[in-house]
């Protein structure tokens, strides 16, 4: 039987999630890949409970996640009962709905129907009484947002949901959804936004209108599915995800200009005393409206690294100055914070 580290809480360091009252580790883990019906159930269960050992409170799914959809959900759910029964209120737990779930006009986007069909959908398939977040993953152009916000505050009064947030969603649209939110008793705790070195579109204004709401940030995509690691230094691996016949988009990106800098990216890594993938979390991480970053993993070994980043979170200006020269050939202005 699993008995979770007695040391687990000895490292790893909590941030308010926005003006609210939850804490968040600074990195959370990710169940996008590897945790899925095709994937190997015990590696799975070994990377949670590892996670979980070290301080990784907060496990995000969504109701799409596998393969197949629906697959990773199951399998946590599985991983749940087996292991954490005594733990459940150490952990945050998320879901989301945006995306294709199921055939016909109701499986897909931002309608009530959906969106309060897929949380029951995902409790069912975890064994929970509730998530902790329920997010709208993406904005829906053809439904109201009244309705869409109506259903995060309808199941969060339900008590099916402690807390409401967006992913994806650019920053006017936040701010009208987060006005929407407070006005139904139902506050935005969290955004979930892209970003990373490679891409900055929450710069250009959704940071400013997380802080000035309150709201917290937790970013994915910190690795460019990769293209952040040592991976891709020489190319384009067998065996790796670019490599597959599947990836043809991830593929078509890692041109010899992008392999190009990042090697540059890499050797000022060393010099920091960091892998390239480590530095590339701190770097996220160094935003004071970041509240956690969430990873991915393929082993236990990657959690592990990710969890390294921690130990050298700070950069000097030199150092952002480099990073922005190699990414764009010249010194971005209005960098951000590096605290």
């Amino acid at each position: 039987m699993y008995k979770a580290s007695e040391t687990r809480y000895a490292d790893m360091p909590y941030r308010r999630c926005g003006r609210s009252g939850l804490k968040l580790p600074r990195i959370s883990l990710g169940l996008y890949y590897n945790f899925g019906g095709v994937d190997v159930f015990e590696n799975a269960r070994a990377m949670i409970r590892r996670a979980f050992d070290l301080g990784i409170t907060h496990f995000d799914l969504a109701n799409n996640y596998g393969p197949p959809p629906g697959s990773a959900e199951e399998n946590f759910g599985r991983i749940l009962r087996a292991d954490f029964g005594a733990y459940r209120d150490e952990t945050i737990v998320s879901s989301k709905a945006g995306y294709g779930m199921w055939p016909g006009p109701y499986g897909d986007w931002g309608s009530r129907k959906y969106l309060v069909a897929s949380l029951d959908q995902s409790l069912k398939r975890m064994g929970l009484e509730y998530v902790d977040i329920f997010y709208h993953h993406r904005p829906d152009p053809e439904t109201p947002l009244e309705e869409s916000m109506g259903a995060l505050a309808h199941v969060v009064g339900q008590g099916k949901a402690l807390y409401a947030g967006l992913s994806a969603y650019p920053a006017d649209l936040t701010r009208r959804a987060a006005a929407l939110l407070r006005e139904m008793g139902a506050p935005c705790l969290i955004h979930q936004p892209s970003y990373s070195m490679t891409n900055r579109w929450v710069e250009d204004g959704l940071l400013d209108v997380l802080d000035e709401e309150g709201i917290g940030c937790i970013a994915f995509g910190s690795l460019a599915q990769g293209v952040l690691t040592s991976k891709y230094l020489e190319g384009i691996p067998p065996g790796s995800r670019a490599a597959r016949p599947d990836v043809v988009y991830l593929r078509e990106r890692i041109t010899e200009e992008v392999i190009a800098k990042v090697r540059k990216l890499d050797t000022l890594a060393t010099k920091r005393g960091q892998t390239l993938a480590q530095m590339a979390v701190a770097w996220v991480l160094r935003r004071s409206t970041v509240t956690s970053v969430l990873v991915g993993a393929s082993r236990v070994e990657h959690i592990e690294e990710n969890l390294e980043s921690l130990k050298n979170p700070s950069f000097s200006d030199d150092e952002l100055e480099e990073i922005d020269s190699i990414i764009e050939g010249k010194p971005r202005a209005g960098r951000g914070d590096s605290s």
